[in-house]
């Protein structure tokens, strides 16, 4: 039987293994100087990490400011959806995510004793994408990388063991206090980021709040070490024989580290569910009697899904689990908080540099909040359907999954955590209408879809073509058209003559376009308008929209 003391061994042999980083003093420490940065952000998390390394792609310096000298103990987050590793492909580190993660497309639900499942799902249907639906990977490994990414980018900085203690908040700037080993200094900035997590100092030290609802149930998480052939899908069970009444759930992450999720109620004793020998018992009566394993982590915890009534506060941003929380179920955690990061990066980008008014970062506070009201709902209705808390509420869901069993109706009112997907801006200000009929696949707000292109007779993707800048893609019918100041102008067709081959015409289908089409594309890859003939005057009011007002073309 494995033992407690495994948990203490593991951990310390996987920070032997990361890397711990030094505490270098700064140069502001004795000094009467404030040193003045763009932005700063709070918080060395894969959150602030990934803003300070997009931040740098457009040019734009930072200090990260980071209480520890470590990166995350524990596999914390685990599940990288699609859109997170398009992100991170962007940032420089999605091809090392995929590389040492484990890549699934497919789930497995199943029901009280069947061991046959009640159904399976596929969530990457469309099989021409660079990365798969889901990989898992232990959180530190995306911190990992991201810091590796951050020390290659000369004019930014990460100040390990620098905890942020004071913040000033001003309508010009802010100034922040940081508290180190050797004594406290202060900085200057344009713009703080908060990305210090769910317990965020920085919102506690300016009065701020969540406002949302805390669900009544604990959870237990044992990652364990072990080999084991069981299949790398998402394998969730409702009432299953080892956890009866309630709802369990494994995922494999890589270094042959599995996740295992038990629910176990309200009224526990979080003390007596601590016990290793209450924690054997539960993980031995999941995996049988013949694996060994060692315990990795162990956590106890409940959940919220709750946000901030805004994230833009002057001159400091919210972002990631300091501005919103969901349940864990639905991976919307961290990958909602990597669509914060690339929501927010050209923004700042564009407003530091006088491109864009600062009006356009409350464009951020719209669009996160409505992906963060995404997130909450979703979570939430998962949250109700695999904990229900009456006993309409539980004949009602295990009727809907008897149901599921037979009739593939019933299985969209299962829900057993639906999965992180994109959030599609919807309503953004940044939006301009349609004014040519189209499909809605690829509307105004929605993120584009990869496919496969050639680029000077080589394989390539859409996405990485398309970059973090404004582009524009045209559909060629002719001659392509001359640049739109502020936009870069890329032309798509099935033949050798274009900046893009469509080399299997998927690219065409995605967006419905027909020769002459003209899409107009955010720095962040999601739509900002569409046409089905080009004209270079509309296409500037839209950019200049897509700006946040903007008449700054250059």
């Amino acid at each position: 039987m494995a033992k407690f003391q495994d948990v203490g061994k593991a951990r310390r042999r996987a920070r032997q293994a990361r890397r711990t980083y030094p505490f270098t003093r700064p140069q502001e420490l004795g000094s009467p100087e404030v040193r003045h940065f763009p932005v700063v952000i709070a918080g060395g998390g894969p959150i602030g990490l990934a803003t300070a390394v997009d931040l740098a792609r457009h040019g734009i310096a930072s200090v990260v400011l980071e209480k520890t000298n470590t990166v995350s103990d524990g596999s914390r987050a685990i599940c990288w959806a699609k859109r997170t590793l398009e992100i991170l492909d962007r940032l420089g580190t999605g091809e090392q995510m995929l590389a040492k993660g484990i890549t699934w497309n497919q789930g497995y639900v199943y029901f009280g004793n069947d061991p046959e499942p009640l159904y399976t799902f596929d969530l990457l249907p469309d099989k021409e994408q660079k990365f798969p639906a889901f990989i898992n990977l232990q959180q530190y490994y995306a911190e990992e990388y991201l810091v590796e990414k951050l020390a290659a980018c000369p004019d930014s900085e990460l100040r390990w063991q620098n905890e942020v203690v004071g913040v000033e908040n001003g309508t010009q700037g802010v100034r922040v206090t940081a508290r180190t080993p050797e004594g406290e200094y202060r900085l200057d900035c344009d713009y703080l980021v908060a990305a210090d997590g769910c317990r965020s100092p920085v919102r506690t030290m300016l009065d701020l709040d969540f406002e949302g609802r805390v669900f009544e149930d604990h959870f237990l998480i044992a990652d364990v070490r072990m080999k084991a052939d069981f299949p790398a899908i998402r394998r969730f069970w409702f009432d299953p024989p080892f956890n009866p009444g309630r709802t369990s759930l494994i995922h494999k992450q890589a270094d042959d580290v599995w996740r295992i999720d038990f629910q176990m109620g309200w009224h526990v004793d979080r003390e007596e569910a601590l016990k290793e020998e209450n924690v054997d018992r539960m993980v031995r009566a999941f995996l049988g009697p013949d694996i060994d394993f060692e315990y990795e982590w162990v956590s106890l915890y409940t959940f919220q899904c709750r946000r901030m009534q805004h994230f833009v506060h002057d001159r400091v941003i919210f972002a990631g689990d300091s501005a919103h929380l969901v349940s864990p179920f639905g991976a919307r955690g961290a990958n909602g908080g990597l669509q914060d990061v690339d929501n927010l990066a050209w923004k700042l980008a564009l407003v530091l540099k006088g491109k864009a008014p600062p009006a356009l970062l409350a464009s951020y506070d719209a669009e996160r909040i409505q992906g963060a009201d995404e997130n909450i709902l979703n979570s939430s209705r998962s949250t109700d359907f695999m904990t229900p808390k009456s006993e309409v509420s539980l004949a009602f869901r295990n009727a809907t999954l008897e149901l599921a069993r037979d009739f593939p109706f019933a299985r969209r009112f299962v829900n057993p955590g639906r999965l992180s997907v994109p959030c599609v801006l919807d309503g953004s200000p940044l939006n301009t209408p349609d004014e040519d009929r189209f499909t809605d696949r690829q509307r105004p707000g929605a993120p584009c879809i990869d496919a496969p292109v050639r680029v000077a007779g080589k394989d390539m993707w859409l996405l990485k073509q398309l970059g973090d800048r404004f582009v524009g893609l045209y559909f060629a019918d002719g001659a392509a058209p001359k640049d739109v100041p502020g936009v870069e102008v890329l032309t798509v067709s099935s033949g050798f003559a274009a900046n893009l081959q469509d080399c299997k015409g998927l690219v065409a289908k995605h967006f419905d376009a027909k020769p002459g089409t003209f899409y107009l594309i955010r720095p962040d890859q999601h739509v900002a308008a569409r046409w089905r003939r080009f004209d270079p005057a509309r296409v500037g009011t839209a950019l200049a929209r897509a700006r946040g007002g903007s008449n700054a073309l250059a």
